[in-house]
């Protein structure tokens, strides 16, 4: 019989909304995730808070804030281990949330909408979100992925989604590339190339060093797309300024600084010729 945890929040807290009625029922073999909602919305707090209730992924909810104010609060308050943050709150936004807080050693999760300005940011950032209206199998999915030993957003991640945030109307940079044990901050000039291996993408940097990523090369691709770089093949993604040449012999392939030779895919031909200038 599974355990039944009933949560009531301190009153003399009185800024952070009471949190969902419904006992929250937790495995017992479960690693127990002290949780926090922010969303301006109440209606959007409950489902949030009775999705993760529904789950029962080891998830409680300790408090819910609907304000840049009550969130920093609540998150001092309770120092939980995970946050749902929206992006847009009555007083600011999320983003204003994380640099108020005392310390920033739990991990987050944005809530946002799929035309937010924020989101192209968010993904160059490696940290996670999920689109409203909220999918319960993406929800599942981003918390059994929290509950992994994987590597900590830290507050590098962060400061670079805040970076990014200032500069939307410049490209990004730089961008964090999420591998097995670690996040790296490269810069996006020193990306040679990027190569689909299956659901992962294989970086190629100037210096050589590879980067194996849990994303697609299509996700990069659309980040990609005001950057330089062109898909001139369904497995491979290349950044113009190494290719050295492109060679029409052997059904034509780029040479590129690394010495790689990168097939063209013939519908890509074209694409690739206006790219560098040859009509």
């Amino acid at each position: 019989m599974p355990l039944s945890l009933g949560i009531e929040m301190n009153a003399l807290y009185p800024l952070v909304i009471p949190i969902y009625n419904t006992p929250l029922t937790i495995p017992i073999f479960a690693c127990m995730i002290r949780a926090v909602i922010v969303d301006d919305h109440a209606e959007a707090r409950a489902a949030l808070a009775g999705d993760i209730a529904d789950i029962n992924a080891g998830v409680t909810i300790v408090a819910q804030a609907h304000s840049v104010k009550t969130a920093i609060e609540a998150i001092n308050l309770h120092q939980p281990d995970l946050v749902f943050l929206d992006i847009h709150l009555d007083d600011g936004n999320g983003f204003q949330v994380l640099e108020g807080v005392k310390k920033y050693d739990f991990k987050v999760i944005f809530t946002t909408g799929s035309g937010d300005f924020a989101l192209k940011a968010i993904k160059f950032s490696a940290v996670d979100y999920l689109l409203k209206p909220i999918d319960t199998d993406e929800l599942e999915a981003a918390l059994k992925k929290i509950s992994k030993p994987e590597p900590s957003q830290g507050n590098a991640s962060i400061e670079l989604l805040i970076e990014n945030l200032k500069n939307l109307n410049q490209a990004p940079k730089r961008i964090a590339l999420s591998s097995a044990d670690r996040i790296h901050m490269v810069e996006i000039k020193d990306i040679v190339r990027c190569e689909s291996q299956s659901n992962y993408t294989l970086f190629h940097m100037i210096d050589q060093k590879k980067i194996l990523v849990t994303r697609t090369l299509k996700e990069y691709e659309e980040m990609f797309d005001q950057q330089g770089f062109l898909r001139v093949h369904h497995s491979h993604l290349i950044n113009l300024v190494y290719m050295k040449e492109y060679i029409k012999a052997d059904g034509g392939y780029a040479l590129m600084a690394d010495n790689s030779k990168i097939p063209v895919a013939v519908r890509k031909k074209d694409d690739l010729l206006k790219k560098i200038g040859v009509h």
